[in-house]
């Protein structure tokens, strides 16, 4: 199993001090798997547990990869921004008294670059043979703002991927290494919009095709 140096931990903990976010959560895999899978964040789950794509999104996430044969000790499972941002709001209990909770928000551009120091280390040390991000987030932070899951999922995308320049800057600059990426949606992305499902299951199956080829 492939884990990130302390260190490298210990970086991303202390450039991400100060922001709305909790906790941090590992990478998980092998080194040189399959897949590598990139999301946006950790949510509440996650926090607590320690793991990766645990909740109800992790869930799904497991069905998809079972379509194609793997199962998460397959993957390395990692995310863009590695501790969970929140916003607070309140819900309403059954008793009707108001409670406020901390609810998932996506990461901020300042937040992905906090963190993007841990992912640019795993993305040179884990070397999967096919990058799958899962969403926009995971999806912009190695192409850009201009590349969007709508159109690109199931494509077999292959070129330089962006890397943060220096430590004390904020501006991305291109590898020389090309990797291979498919974009799939967020496996969160179909509770609120179903309608995505059938475009979902014939990115992976496209995956799983692209796998056997390699």
């Amino acid at each position: 199993m492939f884990r990130i140096p302390e260190s490298v931990a210990e970086l991303g903990r202390k450039r991400i001090e100060g922001f709305p976010v909790e906790g941090f959560v590992y990478g998980e895999g092998p080194q040189n798997p399959e897949i590598m899978l990139i999301g946006e964040a950790p949510g509440e789950f996650e926090i607590v547990d320690g793991i990766p794509f645990i909740g109800r999104a992790g869930k799904e996430l497991m069905k998809s990869l079972a379509t194609i044969g793997l199962t998460r000790e397959d993957v390395y499972i990692t995310s863009a921004v590695r501790s969970r941002p929140y916003k607070w709001g309140t819900k309403k209990e059954r008793d009707g008294t108001v409670v406020k909770r901390k609810y998932n928000r996506p990461p901020t551009q300042k937040e992905i670059i906090a963190h993007a120091p841990v992912l640019d280390y795993e993305l040179t040390h884990v070397q999967p043979k096919l990058i799958v991000t899962l969403g926009n987030v995971g999806l912009q932070r190695l192409l850009g703002k201009e590349a969007k899951v709508t159109e690109l999922h199931g494509q077999l995308i292959t070129g330089p991927i962006r890397h943060l320049e220096s430590l004390d800057g904020s501006t991305f600059g291109w590898t020389e290494k090309t990797y291979s990426i498919v974009p799939t949606f967020h496996p969160a992305s179909i509770f609120y919009r179903p309608s995505h499902r059938p475009a979902l299951e014939a990115d992976w199956l496209e995956i799983g095709r692209l796998l056997e080829g390699r």
